[in-house]
């Protein structure tokens, strides 16, 4: 069977929600993409037609997209299209949404500061369908955590790097780091 790919640069319209299923946990958020074209008529930038998609994602990505990811980033999202159907009182209904294999910042409107986590289990298996029944963990293993922040990636006094000398920089470094579960 194919599948049709994807990918979405926009805005995140809804903040992203975290659940756990039977199959693991999964993250849900809304992305509004607006078509930006060039008028004559008044000489510059106007806003043309707009899209909207439903992103899931599943596994690690879903608990990375979850502590980082926040309503109104710009967001480059790619993955499979894929249709929901359901019955409702008004009849059969359907909803498009982008099953995400990968979801990062547009850097063409801003900086992230990225960390990369340090696995302390086997990788879990991709595949095509979320991952299977893994208890109340995400992943494989027996209590060890999912991953930890690398300690040479922030100072050990949680004071600001010197790398940071815009006011904005400084304050967003400053915010604590969401808690890991």
């Amino acid at each position: 069977m194919s599948t049709t790919e994807i990918t979405v640069t926009g805005n995140v319209v809804t903040s992203p929600t975290r659940n756990r299923t039977q199959n693991g946990s999964v993250t849900n958020f809304r992305v509004a993409s607006t078509e930006r074209r060039y008028d004559s008529t008044v000489q510059g930038f106007v806003d043309g037609a707009r899209f909207f998609v439903d992103v899931e994602c599943w596994g690690e990505l879903s608990g990375n997209v979850s502590h980082s990811v926040s309503k109104g980033d710009p967001v480059i999202v790619r993955g499979t299209l894929r249709t929901d159907e359901w019955e409702s009182d008004s009849g059969r209904r359907s909803r498009t949404k982008v099953r995400a294999m990968a979801v990062g910042f547009d850097l063409s409107r801003g900086t992230a500061d990225f960390r990369k986590t340090q696995r302390a289990a086997t990788a879990t298996p991709q595949g095509d369908e979320p991952p299977a029944d893994a208890g109340e963990r995400d992943y494989p293993g027996a209590g060890v955590p999912l991953y930890e922040l690398d300690p040479d990636s922030s100072p050990a006094d949680g004071a600001p790097d010197s790398a940071f000398d815009h006011p904005l920089d400084t304050a967003l470094h400053a915010l604590p780091e969401p808690a890991l579960q």
